[in-house]
């Protein structure tokens, strides 16, 4: 939306000018907006973050936040003294912040400190693991992560939905994203969508959960000398990861799927949504005899702790079994679990061997899912640069319509015999004249990409028009 200048503000009509004359063009109404678009257009994107690409799962889930808490962090990260919006994202394969600054470095400097005192992990340890990004090099991430080219699994789901809650969140009362940020999350949202839409990258099982059944039915033989369909299964957690783990098993034609969560309500759903699976449900004080007569289970849950570890582990097991944990922070111990006889464990980091091939085979998909992202990360762009032409468009506007004004001034004796609505008439036709005169410089500096060549324009105009 163009900006307003108030008549009260700047634009105070010469004394001598009548006041049936001293209608200011509404264009110029609001000065405030114009003032905090400027200062929007005077910042720049940041994104810090961990990935399953940066960092190995241990790192990861020191860092990990719940959804529930994405907002309390985004506005304490909004409260530091050189960032000015924020926004959180944390899954299973990454945690980033999105935050907009006008000092990139003290941004980053005081995002960091804030995550080492938050979290209690040491600064060289962040560094070690940290990617950070500015600019439009963080907006393309940002496109890529919700187009899915950044996933552990190329093209998957989840990460759309989770980068569509990211927006919600941090756009909602309360939220700690402006109008950078609220632009931006909404661009990648719809830029995600249109990836899928208009490429076949989400075609086929494409998501963490189905990599996990997958892993399973590439191991199941050499770790228990069985295959799929001989396989009792157990689901700890009800949520969407376990649907996804359900809807993959199913085709395999595994012999049962027990689900074992907090309230059976989920359990039941999940029975309903597949009539045909043979779902038993269980209680948390089932979990560990169900985890130890199963021959596999998945472990989804939202613990900030292992809730699978070698010592309770060690007296329940009654089979050799396989222990997959798709969490972060993780549900299962690996390093103890794998410590007890006849448990192999892993977790969410052991799938990447397993999409390695998927990958390449998605490689001409990738690009040109990516043709479609460089048109949206133009478009972010040009927006974003448009904030800043704000103030000069600003002052060519009053210029010229101060000097429409003065002109009109000069003839005010011969203009007073007309009526009220000819001087409308008088009025309207010579706003349209500054209009069009001014429309020619003002759509070249909305459209200029170069920030060279829009500063040598902005002195130019600032020279020819005396601003």
């Amino acid at each position: 939306m163009q900006a307003r200048l108030s008549l009260s503000s700047s634009l105070r009509m010469d004394s001598e000018i009548p006041k049936a004359l001293a209608i200011v063009d509404p264009l110029l109404d609001v000065k405030k907006t114009s003032e905090e678009r400027a200062k929007a257009a005077d910042t720049r994107v940041v994104v810090i973050g961990l990935s399953h690409k940066t960092a190995t799962v241990e790192v990861r889930e020191k860092l990990a936040v719940q959804e529930d808490n994405w907002q309390t962090v985004g506005k304490a990260l909004a409260a530091l003294p050189s960032v000015k919006e924020a926004a959180v994202i944390s899954t299973c394969n990454r945690f980033e912040i999105y935050f907009v600054t006008a000092d990139v470095h003290k941004g980053i400097r005081e995002v960091t400190d804030f995550l080492s005192n938050q979290r209690d992990v040491p600064k060289r340890e962040l560094r070690d693991s940290l990617f950070m990004l500015s600019g439009d090099e963080a907006v393309w991430h940002a496109l890529r992560v919700a187009g899915g080219l950044d996933s552990l699994v190329i093209g998957e789901g989840q990460i759309l939905s989770q980068m569509k809650r990211c927006y919600e969140i941090s756009t909602s009362k309360g939220g700690a994203a402006g109008k950078v940020l609220t632009r931006m999350l909404n661009t990648v949202v719809s830029a995600g969508k249109r990836v899928r839409a208009e490429t076949g990258i989400a075609r086929g099982g494409v998501s963490i959960s189905s990599a996990a059944v997958e892993l399973v039915e590439k191991k199941c033989y050499e770790d228990l000398n069985l295959d799929m369909n001989q396989l009792d299964v157990c689901i700890l957690g009800a949520g969407k990861m376990a649907r996804l783990l359900v809807q993959h098993l199913m085709p395999r034609g595994v012999k049962s799927i027990t689900v074992v969560n907090r309230g059976q309500e989920r359990i039941q759903e999940l029975q309903a949504q597949f009539p045909d699976a043979n779902i038993i449900p269980a209680t948390l004080d089932q979990m560990l005899p169900t985890v130890g007569k199963s021959h596999v289970t998945f472990a989804c849950t939202g613990a900030m702790e292992p809730i699978l570890y070698k010592d309770n582990l060690a007296g329940c097991m009654q089979r050799a079994t396989m222990l997959v944990d798709i969490s972060v922070p993780r549900n299962i111990d690996d390093k103890g679990a794998n410590e007890v006889d006849g448990v192999k464990a892993y977790n969410v980091d052991a799938l990447k061997a397993v999409v390695a091939a998927n990958q390449a085979r998605r490689q001409r998909l990738v690009l040109e899912a990516e043709d479609l992202l460089q048109e949206e990360l133009k478009a972010f762009g040009s927006w974003h640069q448009s904030l800043g032409t704000v103030p000069m468009i600003t002052k060519l506007q009053g210029r010229a319509d101060k000097i429409r004004r003065q002109e009109l001034a000069k003839v005010e004796r011969k203009l007073s015999g007309l009526t009220v609505q000819e001087r409308e008439v008088v009025q309207r036709l010579t706003k349209g004249i500054v209009a069009k005169l001014m429309h020619g410089p003002m759509s070249h500096l909305r459209t200029m990409d170069n920030v060279d060549n829009y500063e040598n324009t902005v002195k130019s105009l600032e020279s020819m028009f005396k601003l």
